[in-house]
Parts: structure tokens; sequence; C-alpha cells
């Protein structure tokens, strides 16, 4: 299975593509959509539309796995969030791509073990599961592959109740 996971942002969309047969996985790819911030909001949008279909397109995942915006902090900021989340959705509906999506704490949760781990945590984590020298860069990148960690691990979890009940 070939997991897209995303962490959307209007201004860096981090990315990243691994492949899995059963619990190992491999990094694909990796990286980000970086839009000029002094784009007003259509155009990010726009230029997000654009980029990422092509990334979507070149990588062929299976599914996509995208982490939903947190609003516990700043409302403007999850807002923001949501219309590049958004445009994500949009692209894996595009394309017929099934795709699911995470809350932070759930992400957390499934790639440490913990919740409430840190960011740099969880990027170390991604760095020691995908067998990496060094962690991922951007840090968007090694955010959306802790998405698509998740992703395996619920869908793993999902196939064990299924089979069980």
């Amino acid at each position: 299975m070939r997991i897209l996971g995303v962490d959307p942002g209007t201004i860096v969309l981090g990315y990243g593509l691994i492949e899995s047969n059963q619990d190992d996985m491999v990094l694909v790819e990796h990286g980000a959509v970086r839009c000029n911030a002094r784009f007003d909001m259509p155009e990010r949008l726009l230029f997000l539309y654009d980029e990422f279909s092509s990334v979507a397109r070149k990588l062929a995942p299976d599914v996509m796995a995208v982490e939903t915006p947190f609003f516990g902090e700043n409302a403007k900021s999850a807002l923001a969030i949501g219309k590049a989340q958004a445009i994500v959705l949009l692209v894996a509906a595009q394309n017929r791509i099934p795709v699911y999506e995470y809350a932070p704490r759930q992400i957390k949760q499934h790639v440490a073990d913990y919740g409430a781990s840190s960011k740099e945590q969880i990027q170390e984590m991604v760095k020691m599961l995908l067998d990496l020298d060094e962690v991922p860069q951007p840090s968007d990148a090694a955010d959306a592959l802790a998405v698509a960690i998740c992703h395996l691990r619920e869908s793993s979890l999902r196939d064990l109740i299924s089979m069980s009940g």
C-alpha cells in the first residue's frame, strides 16, 4: 500500500509517501509545496491546488492521510489550515484516492505511543521508524510522514479487529 501523508498549510504544505507491506514501511519520497506568503489567500489556494495535484498524480498513492486542524490555540490559523486541508480533499476526490483524516493527538498516539508527544519527539520517531539517518526536512514533510505512519498503524489495527470479529 502506498500512503501519502499530508500536513496541510497555506504557506507550506508538507507531504510524505511511504510504501508498506504489512507493518514494514519504506520512505518513497517527501517534500513540501511552498507558497509565497505575500500571495493573497485565493492565489495561495490556487497555487496549492495546482502544485499538490501534480504531486498526487506523480506519486500515485493508494490512499491519502491528512492531519486535521487543531482549534485549541489560534482559530485564525486553524481556519487557514482548514482551507489547505480542503484543497487536499479536493485533489484526493478528483483522483479517486480514498482519504482519511486524523487529529494531531491520534497521530502522536500512533507514532510515539503518547498523545501529548512534542513535535520533536514525533520527528525523531519518524526518523527511527523509517530507519533514516536524519529527520526528514522540511519539518512539514516529517510531520506528513507521521500522518502516513499513523494511517498505516490505524488500518493495521482495523484489519486485526475485523479479523477477530
